[in-house]
């Protein structure tokens, strides 16, 4: 069975016929960007499903870096509604096409690049700092 993102990578070279200028690929992927931000801002601002509480944290001074998975959070409150996690799939869904997009105008595999970093995070674990 072929892999979802080898799948997913093909079906968008497939679809891309309007934006296929690496330039039209990146300013759309830009603005996709920008709009999962304010789909975020919205369930906040308009909806409210989602609070953000955010402050910086005290940590205690004998904390080791290990812990501060612990210590640290999202600074978000509350849940996300069905109509704001149906609007952040789609525009995450958005922002996927374009990154394949992109993947495939570099002639680059989706599959690759997500076993790379994959790789790279189990060996540098929580010293990733990503």
């Amino acid at each position: 069975m072929e892999d979802l993102t080898v799948r997913y990578q093909n079906l968008v070279k497939s679809l891309l016929i309007r934006h296929q200028s690496i330039l039209d690929i990146l300013t759309k992927s830009q603005e996709a960007s920008a709009r999962v931000n304010r789909a975020v801002v919205k369930s906040v601002t308009n909806c409210g499903c989602l609070a953000i509480d955010a402050h910086k944290k005290s940590l205690p001074e004998d904390a080791a870096f290990s812990d501060l998975k612990d210590l640290l959070d999202s600074q978000t409150k509350g849940e996300l509604c069905d109509n704001c996690r149906d609007i952040l799939e789609t525009e995450l869904g958005k922002q996927l096409f374009y990154i394949a997009a992109l993947a495939n105008t570099l002639d680059l595999n989706l599959k690759d690049v997500i076993e790379k970093e994959e790789k790279k995070l189990s060996t540098l674990t929580i010293f990733n700092l990503t």
